[in-house]
């Protein structure tokens, strides 16, 4: 579904990424972990063909992204929800989703308004609610439901469980699971270690924009002495 070969990025003369390569596979919730600062955010910026200055491989689907605009990237069926979420804040729960919506594409599961007020209960209850009258995890739901309504194959999550209330966690956890039984394909940056644990199949541990880890979440789990060097705060 996506495959990243010797990722380097750069903001401006600071090189944020080197060599970053990593994979998801169709189904496959891939959490990329690390500290803050790590270059988790940077890397899925540098997927979505955010940072003008990049050097390596990116495909998807078979296509090689690597050099195409970030308008085309999402054109292709790539979702991104950003850390910062990036609703429209004077447009109702209703407005925000019409916003995101594509047409179907061939392979990928097709959400409709029911299914998402279906997959997020909360959201059904504040369907006119302007997206500046929600709380954070609120607003971070709506986000996800908007990218969705791009039927997208495969969403880039970054930092879904951060500052929202751990009930809100559980529910988003629940929630990525549903997607992945639904046939999407995710990339999770996360920092939270229990919330990855129970979504993601796989694990990729960044620290200082390089690769260090990358196994099954049951190994990294088991691993002890990895998750005290790049992941304990």
């Amino acid at each position: 579904m996506l495959e990243v070969d010797a990722l380097d990025a750069w903001y401006g003369k600071a090189q944020i990424l080197y060599g970053v390569s990593l994979r998801v596979d169709a189904g496959e919730c891939v959490a990329l972990m690390g500290r803050n600062g790590a270059g988790k955010s940077t890397a899925m910026k540098t997927i979505m063909g955010l940072l003008a200055k990049r050097a390596g491989k990116v495909t998807y689907r078979g296509v090689d992204i690597s050099h195409l605009p970030s308008h085309r990237i999402a054109q292709l069926g790539l979702g991104w929800v950003p850390e910062d979420r990036r609703i429209f804040t004077d447009l109702t729960v209703r407005e925000n989703l019409s916003v995101g919506r594509q047409p179907p594409r061939e392979g990928a599961p097709h959400w409709t308004e029911a299914q998402l007020f279906a997959l997020f209960p909360n959201l059904a209850t504040m369907t006119d609610r302007p997206g500046g009258r929600m709380s954070g995890g609120e607003q971070q739901m709506l986000t996800i439901a908007r990218t969705l309504m791009g039927n997208p194959h495969l969403i880039l999550l970054d930092e879904p469980s951060e500052g929202v209330a751990p009930v809100i966690v559980e529910q988003m956890a629940q929630m990525i699971v549903k997607l992945k039984r639904e046939g999407l394909s995710i990339l999770l940056s996360e920092q939270n270690l229990h919330f990855a644990r129970l979504v993601a199949d796989r694990a990729v541990v960044l620290e200082k924009g390089q690769v260090r880890y990358a196994d099954s979440m049951q190994a990294l789990m088991a691993d002890d002495a990895v998750q005290r060097t790049y992941l304990s705060v």
